[in-house]
Formats: structure tokens, sequence, C-alpha cells
């Protein structure tokens, strides 16, 4: 029996309804059945990659026979001929081979449940002996066959993957099976956590794992999301950030901690937001934001070569570095640090030509951030560290140093930049307990104001820091976007296995 054509097989959206050809598939699983044959078996031992059997046999010359035996499994994803002879194209992880069945081989009975019973998408277990076809392909000789898996639906069409957007993110099982280009992009997400975990540990950071709900949310200017727990008949919120309870880490000693793990935001979804995100963040005692600024430029760079990152983005060269008030009158001639109050600063952006931000509204910190997302962000293409955010801005970074020690209302924070979005926030951490309240207070004095994601107060923050914490530096490190940024990809919803969609 031959295989379906690529119409016959359609896409994952036609497999949907594919009534007749799921009546097909599972009258043949009851052939196998009926054979005496377990369709979906407990194991399959001693599987070796299929990467690593072209590696062991690079270099063969066309023709050449070997006596090595390789055992592989893999989803089947071709097949050509039929009668005495046919060849069969495997998938796993790691690549794909071809395989030579022969009836010589394999016999009768075999011969025929490979090219009768055994379906495109079908998982298969494979016991064969590598050569070279004489067009220099490595190919496996099958030897024995295995069903490891029986697929009751059509696998998207094998030519042209999943195309449909929107089912690619719903139904991202099918986007794997289909797209090799998507596999790589994933395979490549689990090699950048890896390699930052294996710089951090290095450099003699301890992972750490904090609570994703908080009785009290802080560490970030978001919308949480509320939860109720029923047996202590009391509200809880998933964690916007994990920076408070990493701090009172470093107050409990443990000097340098990191933890990668997932936050949650209760807030709009675009192609660099969904709801549910992964974090990095660090802390380390007797460091400062400059001591943050230059581990973030190693850790990139150690990560971009482990990887071999080959993009237009110079991640191994010193980063360029700005001010943010610099930056923003640079793009709108706005100097916002002349104009400190919401009213001043809303009068000056409506008189502005060259900005098309609405200040109506909108207080003081907002305006600001408004004018760096909208004008500055989306120009910072190469990795751009912008410096020196206004306190307003800041409730958790120390007031800036200066000659004299007069006060600029700036602080020593960062924001890196990459592809037009933000990547990373650095601090020389705030510890002075009591400027941290006042910090607090202040951030209350906003909420009334109108600012619906000012940082709450944290009490018990308050009183870890009066323990004493540590000089510190500390920075969070957007993991989604940096994929995004070192696969080429264009959306969040790209690099998260399984993003938050609507109905």
């Amino acid at each position: 029996m031959s295989d379906p054509t690529p119409e016959q097989a359609g896409t994952a959206a036609a497999a949907e309804d594919g009534t007749d050809l799921l009546a097909v598939r599972r009258a043949k699983l009851d052939r196998l059945r009926a054979a005496g044959v377990e369709p979906f078996p407990h194991d399959f031992d001693g599987v070796e990659a299929i990467a690593g059997i072209r590696e062991q046999h690079a270099g063969l010359e066309d023709g050449a026979e070997t006596d090595v035996r390789h055992r592989i499994a893999g989803r089947l994803r071709a097949r050509r001929g039929q009668g005495k002879m046919a060849f069969l194209d495997l998938d796993d992880r790691s690549g794909r081979i071809q395989l030579q069945a022969k009836l010589d081989v394999l016999g009768p009975e075999r011969m025929s449940r490979l090219l009768d019973d055994v379906d495109l998408g079908d998982l298969l277990g494979i016991d064969g002996t590598a050569f070279v076809s004489r067009r220099g392909e490595l190919t496996l000789r099958v030897e024995d066959i295995t069903v490891l898996a029986k697929s009751l639906r059509p696998p998207p069409d094998k030519f042209h993957g999943v195309a449909d957007q929107e089912l690619r993110q719903r139904r991202r099982e099918l986007d794997l099976i289909g797209n090799d280009d998507t596999r790589q992009a994933f395979i490549m997400r689990s090699r950048i956590v890896s390699e930052i975990r294996r710089f951090l540990d290095a450099d003699g950071f301890l992972e750490v794992e904090t609570p994703v709900l908080q009785p009290l949310y802080g560490g970030a200017l978001a919308r949480p999301f509320v939860t109720h727990h029923n047996a202590l008949d009391r509200d809880l919120y998933l964690r916007i950030a994990t920076e408070l309870y990493l701090k009172r880490l470093i107050v409990g000693g443990l000097e340098r901690v990191y933890e990668l793990g997932k936050n949650f935001r209760n807030e709009g979804i675009s192609h660099k937001h969904n709801p549910e995100f992964t974090m990095l963040e660090w802390y380390e005692a007797y460091a400062d934001v400059e001591d943050a600024a230059n581990r973030l430029e190693a850790c990139v760079s150690h990560v971009a070569a482990a990887v071999g990152y080959e993009g237009e983005l110079r991640w191994t060269e010193p980063w360029a570095r700005k001010t943010l008030a610099g930056a923003i009158e640079e793009e709108t001639g706005i100097d916002v640090l002349a104009h400190r109050t919401a009213e001043e600063l809303a009068a000056v952006v409506r008189a502005s030509a060259r900005t098309d931000v609405d200040p109506d509204g909108r207080t003081w910190p907002q305006l600001v951030d408004d004018l760096l997302s909208k004008d500055v962000e989306p120009k910072l293409v190469q990795p751009t560290m912008l410096f020196d955010y206004p306190v307003e801005l800041s409730p958790f970074a120390k007031r800036k140093r200066t000659a004299d020690g007069q006060d600029t209302g700036l602080v020593e924070r960062f924001e890196a930049f990459a592809l037009g979005m933000e990547i990373a926030n650095a601090f020389s951490e705030l510890n002075d307990p009591d400027e941290q309240r006042r910090r607090f207070e202040e951030q209350a004095r906003l909420e009334l104001a109108g600012d619906d994601e000012a940082q709450p107060y944290d009490e018990s923050f308050v009183e870890a820091l009066e323990q004493g914490m540590p000089p510190t530096g500390g920075l969070g490190l957007g993991i989604d976007r940096l994929v995004i940024c070192m696969t080429g990809r264009s959306t969040i919803r790209d690099i998260v296995l399984f993003p938050t969609m609507r109905d």
C-alpha cells in the first residue's frame, strides 16, 4: 500500500475533521493488535541519537558498507517505494536519517507490516546497520522494526508543516512535529538557559527558589493576578517579581543568589508581553550597579559564544551606554529633568512636535516612562544600557552618588535594551530601611494619584532591611526577550511553548 498523497494527508487543521482517515488508521491499529503486535509498548531500551550516528560515520565514502549496528527511535516522516525495497525517513530530536527496508532482510511479514500497517507520523524503533548510499546518503539498512506508538491522526503536511500561525501557537505539538525550525528554536532556548546557569554557578552564585504565591506582591511596577487560598481563607498573589524575597536572602547571608523562573503580570498581550513569562534575577552582596552591568555583558557574551549566535547583534562587544534623560532629549528634544512635576512635563509634551505621547491623566513617572517606551526604546537595536533613572521610577534603587553629596533626584539604575525592547533592569539596591519606608510612602501617594501599577507598602521587607543588608547589586534579565534576540524571532509567542491566547 502506498502512502496518502500530501493532499490526502492534509494539514493539521484538516486532520481534525478527517474522519475517514481516522477510520483507516484505526483499522490498521486493529490489524496490528490482531497480529499480536502491541502498538503502544512500555519501553524501547538502548536508543542512540541520530546526530551521534551521523557524527560517528562522518567521512565515509559513497557506497561504503559497515558492520556497525545501531538502534534508533523516532517519527516516520517520509516513505518511498514498495514491494521488495522501500526507503524511509525517520526523525528524532537531533536530526533525520534515511532507512532502507528490503524484503530479503525483513521477510514478508515485517515488510508487509511496514508498508501496509505503518503510517506517516507513527513512532518507530529501528535496528539496523549503517552504510552510505551511492548518492552519499548515510542510511540504516533495517533489520528489525518495532511500532512504538501508532499515530491515529495524520501529521502536518510533510512539505509545508503547520503554516497557520495561530494553530502553531495553540497546538505546539503539531508545530514541533511539522516544523524543524520551531524545534531548533526551542532547543536553542534550552541551551541559552543552561549556559546562563553554567555562567552564574561558575561565579559562585546559588540557585534558589522563592514563593510563587505571595501574601503581598512587589518588586516591580505591575498589576498582579489574585487568587484565593481556601484553607487559609485569604487572598494571595501570583508573583510579579522575585526581588524582595531574594534580597531577604542577601540579608540572611547567602551573598550571591539567583532565581530563574516564572513571573506573572496581569497586563496586555503583545509581541513582547505574555502574562506568564520567565525571568532571571540575581543579587550580589558588596557589589553595585556597575558590577551588575559588567556581569551582564560578560554573561550574555558567554551565552552568545556558547550557543553559536551569528546574528546582527554585537553581544561580545562593549555595549553602548547613555543616560535615560539624555536618550529622551536626543529623540524628543524634551529635558525631563528640567520639568519635575506632572503639570510642567505634560505642558512640554503637548507643545512638542517630536512625540505623540498623550499626557492627559499621567503622573510624572508615567510620562517619563511613556517617552522612553514610545520614542527611545524602539530605536535601541544594538545592545544598549540607559543609566541614571529618576527616583520616582525606581523605588528600590540607591540614590546616585555625587562628588559634592548633593541629591540629583536620580538613582543608580540601568535598563538594557536590544532589538527595540527592554531585556534587563539593574540597581545598586537600596539598603537603608528608613529611605525604603519613605519610598513606599511615595508609591502609596502615586497610587492615590491614579497609578495602579505603583508598588504596595511591604512592612515585612522593611523589617528585613532593618536587620542589615550589605551593599548589593541586583539585576533582572528577561529570558523570553533574550531568546527572541538570539533566535531571530519577532514575537514572544514564537519562543514560549504554550503562550496565553484568546478563547
